[in-house]
């Protein structure tokens, strides 16, 4: 019998990502939030979009920045309390009459309204694992510092795979662009490419489908159906 070959993924944590983000992690054993990252500014780790009758909003977290923000993810601190009401706000607004959202709300609601969080990280693996717990996802999460830090780029990440017993890494298509995939073949891991296109529409509110908005459109949508839309959850 052929030992099944663990996955893995490494990606910084992003604040309720798109539906891709979450097919990635379904598509793996272990999905490693890589948040020793340097925190980047007009990024995803902060922010995301959802659909309104105007149009596409964003929702931005507020953070400290100090200095020239040589911060790792990791170490951001969010600024102040007042974002979480304003983001529930448009949510609520905007989403109400979708037909799965008064279910997901009053698990929802309290994660915005009921909890403080200090630091980015915190608040985006608690939203993370709150989605991945509905739509069914068994993936292990952990963070890049469970594990001991190498350099080099691709090293790094060749490195963690190992360390978490991988032998494959599932990388997205962004990636090519600094990736050394002789690194990983010297390093004994399979370097794999998710494959982001495809994905079906579904029922949506407010004008032309947009897929790239944050999962939670999906969710407040589809509900239980959610699934049905996601590639690698179908397919498991």
């Amino acid at each position: 019998m052929t030992e099944k070959r663990k996955k893995i993924a490494i990606v910084q944590s992003n604040y309720i990502p798109w539906k891709g983000y979450f097919d990635l992690i379904a598509a793996v054993d272990e999905f490693i939030l890589y948040d020793d990252m340097q925190y980047t500014r007009r990024d995803w780790r902060n922010r995301n979009q959802i659909k309104t009758p105007q149009g596409l909003q964003w929702l931005t977290v507020p953070v400290k920045v100090k200095g020239k923000y040589h911060q790792t993810i990791r170490e951001t601190e969010i600024e102040g309390v007042d974002w979480a009401k304003s983001h529930w706000k448009s949510l609520y607004q905007n989403y109400r009459r979708a037909k799965h959202f008064n279910a997901l709300a009053q698990e929802l609601e309290p994660l915005y309204l009921q909890t403080e969080y200090s630091h980015l990280s915190q608040l985006n693996r608690s939203l993370i694992e709150w989605v991945c717990s509905k739509l069914g996802i068994k993936t292990i999460i952990s963070n890049s510092w469970d594990y001991q830090l190498i350099d080099g780029r691709s090293e790094r990440i060749t490195d963690l795979c190992v360390k978490a017993g991988g032998r494959e890494y599932i990388s997205g298509p962004a990636a090519r662009d600094y990736i050394d995939e002789t690194v990983f073949a010297e390093g004994g891991i399979k370097l794999t490419w998710f494959d982001y296109t495809g994905y079906p529409e579904y029922p949506q509110l407010w004008g032309d489908f947009t897929h790239g908005v944050s999962i939670l459109d999906l969710l407040f949508n589809c509900g239980k159906n959610a699934p049905h839309y996601m590639k690698n959850l179908l397919r498991n």
